[in-house]
């Protein structure tokens, strides 16, 4: 039982560093039509943009992970502004330049920093141990500022004026834009916001977990199953399959192995893509 209760505690951390990164993927994807192959190299950027300011700035943990987001934040926007914005709509395009981007990126963090994990740890350690079950201290941690991050996103995109205008753009950028809203504007605030997320789930998860020029194979990957098990573009469904597959990934790795594990992932996506190909919650968020 008491295995049981800390794999099932690990699951939910794992779940919330996943929709805080889906999330940002399918905002993309959701707003702007652009299914973003750079997303991973926003994550590796934001753990090794955090990591150098603690190692070579001699940066506090906290304030290396809000210069990494900031960072990727900046970058994503200046991307999205000068490059994007100008193929948009050309599907193929953008397909090409956000996979460029990440290969100019991984690439440039591996001659710069070279091959080998560098050593960037979490500032916090330790167990915590209650009745019937025991958690690391930076899991807890990053559990919570993730689902901090999670709520501000839903505040935002639901409960602000700018949020709305996003909505609205996914819905119908046509309609949306005859009634005064702009997309030159308000595309690349959005996209930094996505990116700005993924600088700081790498800045956050890449301490605990690994740190190397070329996880945003995997970070991609696993974001594009989230996205797809949640339903294109949902919001609400890529935090609900970021949990569900991280729950699957912790409890299968304890009780099947880690090989057996992500079969069973897999298989759980390819039964659900059967059942429902829309994805859980699935449906149309923009125009054609």
């Amino acid at each position: 039982m008491q295995g049981f209760v800390a794999t099932g505690l690990i699951g939910i951390s794992l779940g919330a560093q996943y929709a805080l990164l889906a999330l940002g993927f399918t905002l993309i994807f959701g707003i702007l039509g652009v299914v973003n192959f750079a997303h991973g190299g926003f994550y590796v950027l934001g753990g090794y943009l955090a990591y150098s300011a603690v190692t070579f700035l001699g940066m506090p943990y906290a304030l290396a992970v809000v210069c990494a987001a900031l960072g990727t934040t900046g970058l994503g926007y200046l991307f999205e502004r000068f490059a994007l914005d100008r193929l948009i709509d050309d599907h193929l395009a953008t397909l090409m330049l956000t996979l460029g981007l990440y290969m100019m990126m991984s690439s440039g963090i591996l001659v710069i920093f070279g091959p080998q994990s560098p050593a960037f740890a979490f500032p916090l350690t330790g167990v915590i141990r209650g009745y019937g079950f025991f958690v690391p201290v930076e899991n807890l941690v990053v559990l919570g500022i993730c689902i901090v991050g999670i709520l501000s996103i839903y505040g935002l995109m639901y409960h602000t004026d700018f949020g709305r205008a996003l909505r609205a753009l996914a819905d119908d950028r046509a309609v949306a834009t005859a009634q005064g809203l702009r997309p030159t504007v308000l595309f690349p605030a959005a996209f930094a916001l996505a990116t700005g997320l993924a600088g700081l789930t790498g800045a956050l998860v890449t301490p605990i977990l690994s740190l190397a020029p070329h996880i945003g194979d995997p970070v991609l990957a696993t974001s594009f199953l989230i996205v797809i098990l949640g339903g294109l573009g949902s919001v609400g469904g890529a935090t609900v399959a970021a949990f569900l597959v991280g729950m699957v990934e912790a409890f299968s790795a304890v009780y099947l192995g880690g090989s057996k594990g992500a079969l069973a992932l897999f298989v759980l996506v390819l039964v659900m893509l059967v059942v429902k190909p829309s994805g859980l919650f699935g449906h149309r968020v923009r125009g054609a």
